[in-house]
């Protein structure tokens, strides 16, 4: 089922080994992953100090950027659930005094309340 929701732009929670490779050269000392979710190759990593997101690009994923986002710098945050005829979540994450947020879409069903939570028990 994980990799069927993956491949349908679903969230699904991204196991610890597997960004422990992924993130050995990022984490500082102290920091721990807390949760992370993949929508089909990027991904959202809470750990106790920021939030990771994660993009792989190309045709092979092997060029990835991380962006980090300090909690303290996330202005605000929304999400828009989906409805009958619209079946995407949305999540958005403005960050300092940029007008534009960062924006994901997740399907219905999705961990986007999980996401939420998390953002709010940080931000708040």
């Amino acid at each position: 089922m994980g990799l069927l929701s993956g491949l349908m732009g679903n969230a699904s929670e991204v196991d610890e080994n597997e960004l422990g490779k992924l993130l050995s050269n990022t984490l500082i000392p102290d920091e721990n992953i807390e949760k992370a979710y993949r929508v089909i190759r990027d991904m959202f990593v809470f750990t106790n100090k920021r939030l990771i997101l994660i993009d792989k690009q190309g045709m092979t994923g092997s060029k990835i950027e991380m962006l980090t986002i300090p909690y303290s710098k996330i202005t605000k945050f929304s999400k828009e659930s989906a409805g009958h005829f619209d079946l995407d979540a949305e999540l958005k994450i403005w960050v300092g005094s940029e007008s534009e947020p960062l924006s994901r879409e997740f399907k219905a069903g999705d961990n986007i309340n999980d996401v939420y939570r998390i953002l709010s028990q940080h931000c708040l």
